[in-house]
């Protein structure tokens, strides 16, 4: 099955993958059937093991092969197009990140194969999922949420290989990354909107310290404390009745859609009798209730930038671009 000859030009572990493609190719070998170990490739083409190592590790890392401890390498996907694969670790699916997702893949090259995975905010996850996948990938590109000590489980991965996404914890800083700066976005924002806010008696902002980036909690407070508006910070929508006069900042779209439905229980309006304040726009926030204001990051343009950073294999830092859209919510 694989023959290697001595002056043909090309790299010898090459003509091992390109042995291993054509008979993939040509169906001599199928899904689940055992290659020929290391050590009788190495004698039988007197090759070095690290020859044949850095082939299968090769076909590895695009998802054609895989090991087993023990046993040995098996063909695990029959596709030979596929020149690198990404692993792609997100906190939670929702229609933003939907965006991200559908925007990164459609700036990439078609060789290129995304497995996308989720921790759903769940340390053991996070580290599992990364464990599991270390030395699998080309590239990792994670979203760590408000993870603790985040490095000693990244840094199991080939540090040139991982792009940091979305939150950069202080152990991370010295990654690559598209990030948010979250402090900053909701503290400048909330100054465009003074005009708007002033009228109201307080602003209450619904945080969860398990899923939110701390620096909107800081930038919040920050703009509150400086303009001397009162504020109150609580951990989700309680069951008590909305005030009247108040201004609501809402981070995710569940706050959103409770805060609406208990407005009209209380029939209350919005702007005569409360405000909103949305994280992250949605097409949805546009119609609903006659439009939402929201602060939000371009979901579309990082995910593009992403991929122009992995096709380019840049490693710099580059902060995603933030608005305020002033609708008819405050």
């Amino acid at each position: 099955m694989i023959s290697i000859k001595n002056k043909s030009g090309i790299p010898k572990y090459k003509q091992i993958i390109i042995a291993i493609e054509n008979a993939i190719s040509n169906s001599s070998l199928k899904k689940g059937d055992q290659l020929p170990s290391i050590n009788t490739l190495k004698s039988e083409n007197k090759l070095s093991r690290d020859t044949v190592l850095m082939a299968f590790n090769e076909l590895k890392n695009r998802g054609i092969i895989e090991s087993i401890v023990g046993k040995g390498y098996y063909v695990l996907n029959e596709d030979i197009n596929v020149l690198q694969k990404i692993f792609l670790l997100f906190d939670e699916l929702n229609s933003f990140k939907e965006d991200l997702y559908n925007s990164f893949l459609k700036n990439l090259d078609e060789t290129i194969q995304v497995d996308i995975f989720f921790h759903h905010f769940n340390e053991t996850i996070f580290q599992k999922l990364i464990k599991d996948n270390a030395g699998a990938y080309n590239y990792y590109i994670i979203m760590p949420a408000n993870f603790r000590d985040t490095f000693k489980t990244v840094q199991l991965l080939p540090k040139e290989k991982v792009y940091i996404l979305d939150q950069v914890p202080k152990d991370l800083k010295d990654y690559p990354s598209i990030y948010q700066n979250f402090e900053n976005t909701i503290y400048d924002n909330l100054n465009k909107a003074l005009k708007f806010i002033s009228k109201y008696s307080k602003i209450n902002l619904i945080f969860s310290e398990q899923k939110q980036p701390r620096g909107i909690l800081k930038g919040f407070t920050r703009f509150c404390e400086q303009n001397t508006i009162p504020f109150k910070v609580l951990s989700k929508v309680k069951a008590a009745p909305l005030i009247k006069g108040e201004l609501y900042v809402l981070l995710d779209d569940i706050s959103l859609l409770r805060i609406i439905k208990k407005m009209k229980s209380q029939n209350m309006t919005l702007v005569n009798d409360i405000g909103v304040i949305s994280y992250n726009d949605t097409l949805l926030k546009e119609i609903v209730e006659g439009g939402i204001t929201t602060i939000t990051t371009d979901f579309n343009e990082m995910g593009k930038r992403l991929a122009k950073m992995i096709l380019n294999k840049e490693q710099g830092k580059i902060e995603n671009p933030n608005k305020l859209i002033i609708r008819n919510s405050i």
